[in-house]
């Protein structure tokens, strides 16, 4: 069944077929870039935060801004995606909801999250998380954003978008 929705991005309807680009937008590094996707292929786009982001005057896009709460903004987006639909989150929890709604998940780096990797993401993110709990003084982080992160990523959501849009 095509993924249906209203412009006001509202939960699927049967009236108004189309794909959307859902952005999980707090601390996002691509933002323009995906939204250079979205013109060239007329993809609604929405712009998920709890604050601190201006709007985006472009008609496809609508900012979204959510109350502040823990995981509100991914509770939104897990709300409203739907097969058809293409989301950028680094969010592996909310990647998750995401793809078993049907949508199709990038990260911010160009990397695909599928059915045949989520579960080893959330398994290896709940185990750094309990290795961070038990050592407390556990420096370092993940690895700096590149250009070709960047590259990789227009190239991966040009390629995610194009596979939502195929009937």
């Amino acid at each position: 069944m095509p993924n249906r929705r209203s412009l006001a991005g509202e939960p699927p309807t049967e009236s108004t077929p189309m794909t959307a680009l859902y952005i999980d937008a707090d601390a996002c590094p691509v933002k323009a870039e995906a939204l250079k996707v979205a013109e060239r292929h007329a993809v609604k786009v929405f712009i998920v935060s709890n604050g601190g982001i201006r709007p985006n005057p472009h008609p496809l896009v609508e900012t979204i801004i959510v109350p502040d709460g823990p995981d509100v903004a991914d509770m939104w987006i897990a709300e409203r995606a739907v097969k058809g639909d293409v989301v950028v989150t680094g969010d592996i929890p909310l990647a998750a909801k995401c793809i078993a709604a049907g949508a199709q998940v990038i990260q911010h780096n160009g990397e695909v999250f599928t059915q045949a990797n989520i579960g080893i993401r959330l398994a290896t993110r709940d185990l750094m998380a309990d290795l961070r709990a038990a050592d407390p003084f556990r420096q370092g982080g993940g690895k700096p954003f590149s250009k070709t992160d960047r590259s990789r990523f227009l190239n991966m959501l040009e390629a995610e978008i194009r596979k939502a849009l195929k009937p």
